[in-house]
This record gives structure tokens, sequence and C-alpha cells, in this order.
């Protein structure tokens, strides 16, 4: 299994580059998983639905699925905060895992880097980041001799995943 994160502050586009790249991966005869990291209370099941008034109920864990979806929702008793590793754990089998935020994690990551977003860059001090995508690769405030990734075409930034996926096979720590 390979696993690469995508980094970057809110609004770089993140969301939307692994959104571009799953169908693409998944072209390719590979079966693609994403780890996505939310914020405090969010939520999957809405109010008044079963799974909501079984885990307002109390329960633990709530699996809800059909002849075509699953969806397991656990509710901490205590307050937690799973780590990457932990959540990877939870996944079935499949070739790619695509991991949006965790970016102090230890994985290798391509930053995800907009001009226009006005943040600063972490691949300066991040070793993990093995390559950047972004719209504006002359703007960038750091020298680097990453790679660097059209933000704007993910059939690019599939093709270096794809070129450069033994980089990413990964072993839990």
């Amino acid at each position: 299994m390979k696993v690469i994160g995508f980094s970057g502050y809110s609004g770089a586009g993140k969301t939307t580059l692994v959104e571009q790249l799953i169908p693409r991966l998944k072209g390719s005869g590979l079966r693609v998983s994403v780890v996505k990291h939310a914020h405090h209370a969010f939520d999957v099941d809405r109010e008044g639905k079963d799974s909501w008034r079984h885990r307002k109920a109390g329960a633990y864990e709530v699996v809800v699925a059909s002849d075509i979806r699953m969806a397991k929702i656990r509710e901490y008793e205590v307050q937690a905060d799973p780590s990457v590793h932990q959540l990877i754990a939870e996944l079935s089998d499949c070739d790619w895992v695509l991991v949006e935020g965790y970016k102090h994690s230890e994985l290798p990551k391509i930053e995800v880097w907009r001009a226009g977003a006005d943040k600063p860059v972490r691949y300066a001090e991040d070793g993990t980041v093995t390559a950047i995508a972004t719209d504006s690769p002359e703007l960038l405030p750091v020298p680097t001799s990453l790679p660097l990734l059209d933000l704007n075409d993910p059939d690019a930034v599939t093709a270096h995943l794809l070129r450069t996926a033994d980089r990413y096979e990964y072993t839990r720590p």
C-alpha cells in the first residue's frame, strides 16, 4: 500500500486536488482510500436518522450498511485524537491512501500552495514534503529543488505519483 499526504493551509486546494486524483488513480485499476482530518464536532449522520439516534443513545460504534455502502461511526467516550496511523489501520486493503491534512505527521507529503491564499510555505522546514503542487511556482517564497507540480493539472500530479510510487510504500511505525 502506498500512502501520500496532502498538506497546506485551508483554501489552498487540497480537497479539490484529492478529489481529482481519486478517479485518475482508480482509472489506472487501483483501489484508492482517503483519510481526512476534520474539525472537532463534524457529523456524518443527520439528526433524526437511525444512526444518529443510536449514537445519541450512547452507542460506542454504529455501523450502517446497505448492499452498496457501509459507514462506521465511533463516538469517543473520552476526547481522543487518533493518529493518522491508527486511522490507516482502520482501512481495508487498497493500493493508495490519500491523506488530507495531518500536516505534522511524518508521512511523505505533497504540499499544496496557492499564491493567492497569502499563507506561508511549510516545505522549507518540513523534510517530509516530497513535492509542491502550486499554481504559481515562480512566486514560491523559498527556493527549492523539490519537484514542482501544476496544481491545475491533476493528470500531471497523478503521473508523478505513479512514476514515484515506490517512494510512498507504507510501513506502519
